[in-house]
């Protein structure tokens, strides 16, 4: 195709696109039940570990072991749209649990096994949860805080641990109970899912998940995995994809862009229960002939710098790779598409509103360092603070609107921030029925529709007047060969307002210097604007991250401020003196 054919198709394919959300319909009939019957023989999860374990799991055993669980939780009391908490890692139990809770009406509250004891309670009080499946690893943390969840009645322990005497093993609890049950028929806006929000700008917020946000996702999942192995013009002649993503399933990047649209089209998934490590990841996809994948940019970072010609070392036969979270910025963009043979498709999206902008590099043109356009179904815009449309190239908020382009309810959105109706309101612009919502990310539209990310609104700061987004910065930073990672941020100066700091992590074998930091200055300098190179530099061992993987600028920013004020150094930082 040539590139006015593939913008004529997107248009085309945009402009056709209908949402079909049916009244009643149930996240686990779609990903399992219906596969159950189906296809029961057909893999649904490949399981691998860093110990060494692996097994496969057929949909009919996927949906055997759902029953007994969903039986078992009904037993224990567990009743339509209560709180159950999953605090375990990628395995198939979690896939089980998933399955379990939403064909039993209550709603899954996925938390990350990497949570301290603080986080745990914080949200399984703010929930109310009354059940929660705790892997083995974080059940002393969970047991720590039980005494101060007062809803949280029972616990279900996953994996070769000793039980409490209030406690129950998990195959104790499956093996007691009948491996069929009657799902509960539940309509599409229903609950499905509590996803606490990464927290990267005050206290975590618990968005409510509906089960038609997952028919919400499925455009943006299929054309961000460029078909997930279907021919469009032979739906009958795909291919067998097999989908692995180091994305914890506790985050809406696991869940709802990896497990469930997964399941969903019925394909097998690799659930690797270990730590991430460039080595392992291309191993990984290796052994279980992966197709498709989520890898965030500083996952494709890290393997960038660590197997710059992994094809050499590896076969893959992969056909896709979507990525998420951060800028994938033009040199990793770069290694994808030559050392890797698939050009990445970048994504945007939220917990609240997943899967509404991104690229298809087999249907339409992808353009490094941008976010790519308005997947099929969405309405997506820029505004201001006021909420109008900007002009193309004038940076705003990313916003997408509850109606689509054809003015059709969209199905991707969230219900609302649990117990937090204040909150809910913020986040829309306009009338409840006919209005924007706002993501709380910086980025600019060209003409032909392309989104170019300018980083959150509060990571935007100015210096000596000029507007400043990091993430170009710490895109020119990682090229050069010393730099695994990078992180800009303002530090407060009396004269400038702010200047622009840069947090760097060096390669393996390379060790920071003088001479280095004024190596990485001028390379900046060589390549952006004179005022966007950092004016300092700090060496450090790793950045701080969202146990989801983004990069927390506001971890360092705030350093920087705290800084500043003990050494008596006032200056304007507030973000909407960027806006």
């Amino acid at each position: 195709m040539t590139t006015k054919q593939q913008d004529d198709a997107y248009l085309a394919l945009r402009g056709a696109f209908r949402w079909q959300v049916p009244e009643y319909f149930n996240i686990a009939e779609a990903c399992c039940g219906r596969w159950a019957r189906e296809t029961p023989e057909a893999t649904a999860v490949l399981f691998d570990s860093d110990s060494g374990c692996r097994a496969h799991y057929s949909y009919g055993q996927l949906q055997r072991a759902a029953n007994r669980l969903s039986n078992a939780l009904r037993r224990l009391g567990v009743q339509r749209g209560d709180r159950v908490a999953v605090v375990l890692p990628q395995r198939f139990e979690t896939a089980v649990a998933q399955i379990a809770i939403s064909q039993l009406g209550a709603v899954a509250m996925p938390l990350s096994m990497l949570f301290g004891p603080e986080a745990l309670e914080y949200r399984l009080q703010d929930s109310a949860a009354v059940l929660a499946l705790v892997e083995c690893a974080a059940l002393e943390a969970v047991r720590g805080v039980r005494a101060r969840c007062p809803a949280l009645r029972r616990l279900i322990v996953v994996g070769e641990c000793q039980a409490d005497c209030d406690e129950i093993g998990w195959m104790a609890a499956l093996q007691a109970e009948d491996a069929r049950f009657t799902a509960e028929r539940t309509k599409a806006d229903e609950a499905a899912v509590l996803i606490y929000t990464s927290g990267t700008t005050g206290p975590p917020k618990g968005a409510l998940i509906p089960n038609r946000a997952l028919i919400g996702n499925l455009s943006g999942f299929v054309a961000s995995q460029n078909w997930f192995g279907f021919d469009p013009a032979a739906p009958e002649k795909g291919t067998q994809a097999v989908f692995w993503s180091p994305a914890d399933w506790a985050w809406t990047g696991g869940l709802m862009d990896a497990l469930l649209p997964t399941l969903y089209f019925g394909r097998p998934i690799v659930a690797y229960q270990g730590r991430f490590a460039p080595d392992k990841a291309f191993e990984l996809m290796a052994a279980h002939g992966v197709t498709h994948t989520f890898l965030f940019p500083t996952a494709l970072k890290a393997m960038m710098k660590a197997l710059p010609r992994p094809r050499e070392r590896y076969a893959l036969k992969l056909e896709a790779i979507m990525s998420a979270g951060e800028a994938v910025g033009d040199a990793v963009f770069a290694y994808c598409r030559e050392q890797l043979g698939v050009t990445v498709n970048e994504m945007f999206g939220q917990t609240e509103i997943n899967y509404v902008v991104g690229n298809c590099s087999r249907f339409w043109p992808a353009r490094p360092g941008s976010m790519g356009r308005a997947y099929p179904g969405h309405r997506v815009a820029v505004i201001d603070a006021e909420g109008k449309t900007c002009p193309p190239g004038v940076a705003g908020d990313v916003a997408v609107h509850r109606r689509d382009v054809h003015g059709h309810p969209d199905p991707v959105f969230f219900l609302g921030y649990w117990g937090r109706a204040d909150a809910t309101r913020a986040k829309f612009t306009g009338d409840p029925e006919d209005s924007w919502c706002r993501t709380g990310d910086m980025a600019l539209q060209d003409k032909d529709g392309y989104l170019w990310y300018q980083g959150r609104s509060d990571d935007v700061f100015k210096s000596a007047g000029y507007r400043i987004g990091p993430s170009e910065i710490e895109n020119c930073l990682v090229k050069h060969a010393a730099v695994a990672n990078a992180a800009v941020v303002p530090k407060p100066d009396a004269e400038r307002g702010a200047l622009v700091k840069a947090y760097v992590v060096l390669a393996p074998g390379r060790h920071g210097s003088a001479a280095l930091i004024a190596e990485l200055q001028a390379h900046v300098k060589g390549r952006l604007a004179p005022y966007e190179y950092p004016k300092e530099i700090e060496f450090i061992e790793a950045l701080p991250m969202t146990t989801t993987g983004k990069l927390q600028r506001g971890v360092l920013r705030r350093q920087e401020e705290e800084r500043a004020r003990a050494a008596g150094v006032t200056a304007p930082l507030s973000s909407s003196a960027a806006r």
